[in-house]
C-alpha cells in the first residue's frame, strides 16, 4: 500500500519594511521646494495679491529647516485656462523634468490651472516623477493617487467659473459694441494717441507716414517696395522702430480707422479655453460707425486702396490656386507690371527668363504674350 506524504504546514512570513538609510532621511529633510503663484489680471487688487503670494511662500519655505527653496515661479496677469503663455509655469515644469524640484506649493487648484485637462495631465506627470503638488486651500497632496478625484472635481469647478466669467465679459463687450463704444489699441495704431478727453488725437508726424503709405500704394508700389522705402527713409512704425513688415503694412492699408470710421467686432473669441481670436466672416453681426473720429485720409483714397487691393488679389496666383496659369504675387517693379492680362483666363502676364548657352536672356511682356498665346493654341 502506497503511503501519502504529509503536506508541509502553511507558513506566513512578514518581511519588514526596509529602514531608510541616513542618506535617504537627509534627502527628505532637505526637500527642494518651489512655489507657483498666478493672478489673471493686472488690476491693482490682483497685483497686491500676487506680491503677497510671493512673499508668503518665500517666507514659508525659508522658515522650514527641512526645505531648500528652488524658486518662486509666478505668472502675472495671465489666464489659467491655457498653459501656452504661462512662461514661468512652463519653466517650472521643465525644471521638474530635469530633476531639480521635489515638491511644489500652490495656493489652490484654480491658481495652478483653470483647465481640467491641464490640471490632471500635469499632476499625473509630476506624480510619475515623484513630485508632489500641495494645494493648500483644499489640503490636497497630489502624490497620492486617491487625490486625483478631488483634484479633478476642484479643477472642473475652476474651469466652470472661468467659463462663466468669460461669458459675462463677452456679453459686456457686445453690449458696448451695440452702444457704439469704440476701443482703440493705441500701442499698435500708427498716427493716433489718446487725447485728454479720451478720444483719439492725430499725431502729425505719424499721420504723414500713413498718408505716404496710401499714396505710394495707389501710385503702383507693391507692399514689399513700400516696406523697403520706409526702412530706407528711416520712418518709424507704431512701436517706434524701423522694423516694418508686409503684414503690418497690409493692416494699415485695410484699417478703416484711418478714414475716420470704426468697424466693430471684426474678430471674436470662439473658445474660452484657448482664447484665440478668429476673423468674423458672418458668424456675428458687425457694427460700422461712420465719422467716429478725425480722419487722416479721405474716404475716397481709402476706398480706392481697397479696390486696388482687390484687383491685385485677383491677379495673385496664390489666391487662385485652382487656376493653372496663376503666377506669383503682385510686383510694381516694372513699367508694365499688372497692366497686361490674358483675354481667356484673366491672368496677368509677367516677365519670364530663359537661359541660352549659359546666359540669361530676358524677354519683355510682349514676348511673353506671344509665347503664352502660342502655348495655348
Amino acid at each position: 500500500m502506497r503511503m501519502t506524504e504529509s503536506q508541509p504546514e502553511k507558513k506566513i512570513i512578514v518581511i519588514p519594511a526596509k529602514k531608510e538609510s541616513p542618506q535617504e532621511q537627509a534627502k527628505k529633510r532637505n526637500l527642494r521646494v518651489a512655489a507657483y503663484c498666478r493672478v489673471s489680471t493686472g488690476d491693482e487688487e490682483q497685483l497686491t495679491s500676487y506680491e503677497n503670494q510671493k512673499a508668503f511662500y518665500t517666507e514659508k519655505i525659508m522658515k522650514n529647516p527641512e526645505w531648500t527653496m528652488v524658486d518662486i515661479f509666478a505668472d502675472e496677469g495671465i489666464t489659467g485656462t491655457s498653459t501656452c503663455r504661462r512662461k514661468d509655469f512652463l519653466r517650472m515644469i521643465r525644471q521638474c523634468r530635469q530633476g531639480k524640484i521635489d515638491m511644489i506649493l500652490a495656493k489652490s487648484v484654480s491658481r495652478f490651472a483653470r483647465n481640467t485637462l491641464d490640471t490632471i495631465s500635469y499632476t499625473r506627470e509630476l506624480r510619475s516623477l515623484g513630485i508632489a503638488v500641495i494645494f493648500e486651500e483644499q489640503n490636497i497632496n497630489s502624490i497620492y493617487p486617491e487625490s486625483e478625484f478631488l483634484i479633478a472635481l476642484h479643477a472642473a469647478f475652476a474651469q466652470s467659473e472661468s467659463e462663466s466669467i468669460s461669458a459675462n465679459v463677452r456679453w459686456g463687450k457686445r453690449q458696448s459694441i451695440k452702444d457704439g463704444k469704440v476701443t482703440f489699441q493705441y500701442k499698435t495704431l500708427l498716427g493716433y494717441e489718446k487725447g485728454p478727453d479720451g478720444n483719439p488725437v492725430i499725431i502729425p508726424e505719424e499721420a504723414e507716414t500713413v498718408r505716404r503709405i496710401f499714396e505710394w500704394y495707389l501710385a503702383g508700389k507693391s507692399v514689399r517696395d513700400i516696406r523697403l522705402a520706409l526702412v530706407a527713409g528711416g520712418f518709424q512704425n507704431a512701436v517706434g522702430t524701423t522694423d516694418w513688415t508686409t503684414s503690418n503694412l497690409r493692416s494699415i492699408l485695410t484699417n478703416e480707422k484711418y478714414c475716420g470710421d470704426a468697424l466693430l467686432q471684426k474678430t471674436f473669441v470662439k473658445d474660452f479655453i484657448s482664447k484665440k481670436s478668429i476673423p468674423n466672416t458672418g458668424q456675428l453681426a458687425k457694427v460700422l460707425i461712420q465719422n467716429n473720429h478725425e480722419a487722416i485720409i479721405s474716404h475716397e483714397i481709402f476706398d480706392a486702396v481697397q479696390l486696388e487691393l482687390a484687383r491685385r488679389r485677383a491677379q495673385d496666383g496664390r489666391s487662385r490656386k485652382s487656376v493653372p496659369t496663376g503666377r506669383g504675387k503682385f510686383s510694381g517693379k516694372y513699367a508694365l507690371s499688372g497692366l497686361l492680362f490674358c483675354g481667356e483666363c484673366g491672368t496677368a502676364y509677367r516677365r519670364v527668363v530663359w537661359t541660352q548657352h549659359g546666359e540669361n536672356v530676358r524677354y519683355g511682356a510682349a514676348r511673353a504674350v506671344w509665347i503664352m498665346a502660342e502655348n495655348t493654341v
